[in-house]
């Protein structure tokens, strides 16, 4: 029902909140897969930044040209940074306005747009795809969550 709250005990039941695990696990296992390609870049272009980590390609003074940087380890790095800067809040505001009672229809709006721009965000970053599609769908994911905010305070500001 639109603005009741839900009772942790019905969480399950609730379908905002269905649709809100929904989504942030797919962008929370869309963030951990970000490691798993920054490590694929590491090994396949043999740059890293811990000296333990080059003794698989020689020792001492041979395994020293490992420990470099690398552009696309870099860029890979740079769209996980920015997926912890974004998908944290995400799940946590997220949280907050699925238990805030919203409509399901515009839940599901929020949870989509922001999932999509993610993605979106993710392949403008590795590809790359020219700008402004990155910094777009930054913009969009970004709006997403201020609006869930905006929904929160407004639903239970006690100021």
């Amino acid at each position: 029902r639109r603005g009741e709250m839900a009772k942790s005990t019905q969480l399950i039941d609730n379908e905002v909140f269905r649709a809100y695990a929904t989504y942030a696990g797919i962008v929370l296992i869309k963030m951990m897969l970000m490691s798993l390609i920054t490590a694929y870049f590491r090994i396949t272009r043999k740059a890293f930044v811990n000296p333990e980590d080059t003794e698989s390609f020689g020792k001492g003074e041979s395994a020293k040209k490992y420990l470099r940087t690398d552009p696309d380890v870099e860029r890979a790095r740079r769209g996980h940074l920015n997926d912890l800067e974004n998908i944290v809040p995400f799940v946590g505001i997220g949280l907050l306005y699925a238990l805030s009672g919203p409509e399901l229809s515009t839940a599901l709006l929020h949870f989509r747009i922001f999932t999509g721009a993610r993605i979106l965000h993710t392949f403008a970053y590795l590809i790359p795809l020219p700008q402004p599609s990155r910094g777009l769908s930054w913009a969009v994911g970004y709006s997403v969550t201020f609006s869930m905010a905006y929904k929160v305070l407004k639903t239970v500001w006690l100021l």
